[in-house]
């Protein structure tokens, strides 16, 4: 009987371990490395400013962090980006920089991030931005 216990235990323990694990988010956002994350945006910075209120082709992503989604002064938002109305926190940064045209159908932007690891790094990047 003290071994059938023992057994038990262990299965619990393996199914609590489990739970665990699992409980853990399977990404970890925002853990990149902000100035490798400046490198990488450099393909974003033709398209891309980071001084705020400072336009081109895409508007500028001095304080995106935080912001609304098509809310930035001065740049006209595709009708789809603006009324998305998601606040661009690590993980919707993430989402559309896996591929803009699948968060959003219907947005202008195109250019993509397929690595984790960059996207994590310039996600970093984009946090420490001023508003």
């Amino acid at each position: 009987m003290h071994t059938l216990t023992r057994i038990r235990a262990a299965g619990y323990l393996i199914i609590l371990a489990t739970a665990g694990a699992l409980s853990v988010p399977l990404t970890a956002y925002a853990q990149g490395d902000a100035a490798a994350g400046e490198k990488v945006f450099a393909h974003c910075a033709p398209c891309h400013s980071t001084k705020p209120g400072e336009k081109k082709f895409g508007p500028s992503l001095a304080g995106v962090f935080g912001r609304k989604s098509g809310t930035e002064p001065g740049y006209t938002y595709s009708s789809a980006l603006k009324d998305q109305n998601v606040t661009w926190d690590e993980a919707n940064l993430d989402a559309w920089l896996q591929g803009p045209g699948k968060f959003v159908r219907g947005t202008k932007m195109i250019y993509s991030v397929p690595d984790e690891k960059d996207r994590q790094d310039v996600i970093a990047y984009l946090k420490t931005l001023p508003k």
